[in-house]
C-alpha cells in the first residue's frame, strides 16, 4: 500500500469514502469484509480512512467482493461519465508499491459492457491478482511498448509490441514487465 503523506489527494479521499459506503450498503463489519476479501481489518480500516491508498491487488479483491471492475469502482469516485473524455482529463491511478500506472481511457458507464484502460508497468515490476473482479471477464491485452509477460490459467504468454492476447479470466492472473524498458499496453475489458 502507498502511504499518504499529509492530506490524501482528492481521488484517494473519494475512493476511501466510496469503499466505506459500499461496506455500509452491504451491512458488513470490517471483520466480515476482511473474511470475504482476504484483506486484513487494519488494511481495510486504513483504506476507508484514506490513511493509505490501496494497491491494485487489494482493490481487485474488493472489486471481486462487490461485483465490480476496477474501472467501475474508480468511476464511482469521479464525476459522472461523459461521452468524450479528453486525454488530459482521463483519470490516472498509480500503485507506487508495484510500479503500475492505470489510465481510464474510456469512461465506464453502468449500461455498457466494455471499457478501455491503458496500463504501464515499470521494468522489473509485476502485479498479481488472485481472482478476477467478475468471473469470466473477457480481456484483450494489446502491447504498445516494451515486453509484457501475462500468466493466466497457469499458461504464460510473452507479448512484444503489437501483440494482442485475448482471454477469459476465471482465476489468478499475473502481469510482469521483464524490462529493460517499461511496458505500455491497452487493456480492453468486456463484462460477460
Amino acid at each position: 500500500m502507498r502511504e499518504s503523506i499529509g492530506v490524501p489527494d482528492l481521488v484517494d479521499a473519494r475512493l476511501a469514502a466510496r469503499l466505506a459506503e459500499l461496506r455500509a450498503e452491504h451491512g458488513w463489519s470490517l471483520g466480515e469484509l476482511a473474511q470475504r476479501s482476504g484483506v486484513s481489518r487494519s488494511t481495510l480500516s486504513r483504506a476507508e480512512r484514506a490513511e493509505t491508498s490501496p494497491t491494485a491487488a487489494i482493490l481487485n479483491r474488493l472489486c471481486a467482493v462487490y461485483g465490480r471492475t476496477m474501472s467501475q469502482l474508480l468511476s464511482e469516485v469521479e464525476a459522472g461519465p461523459a461521452p468524450l473524455v479528453r486525454a488530459a482529463e482521463q483519470p490516472v491511478w498509480e500503485d507506487r508499491a508495484s510500479g503500475f500506472v492505470r489510465r481510464s481511457v474510456s469512461p465506464p458507464h453502468a449500461g455498457l459492457r466494455g471499457e478501455l484502460v491503458e496500463g504501464r508497468l515499470a521494468a522489473g515490476a509485476a502485479i498479481a491478482y488472485d481472482r478476477p473482479p467478475v468471473p469470466g471477464l473477457e480481456q484483450h491485452i494489446w502491447v504498445l511498448d516494451g515486453t509484457l509477460e501475462v500468466t493466466a490459467q497457469d499458461t504464460g504468454h510473452r507479448l512484444a509490441p503489437g501483440d494482442c492476447l485475448r482471454l477469459r479470466v476465471w482465476g489468478p492472473t499475473r502481469f510482469r514487465c521483464p524490462g529493460p524498458a517499461h511496458a505500455r499496453y491497452v487493456l480492453a475489458v468486456v463484462l460477460p
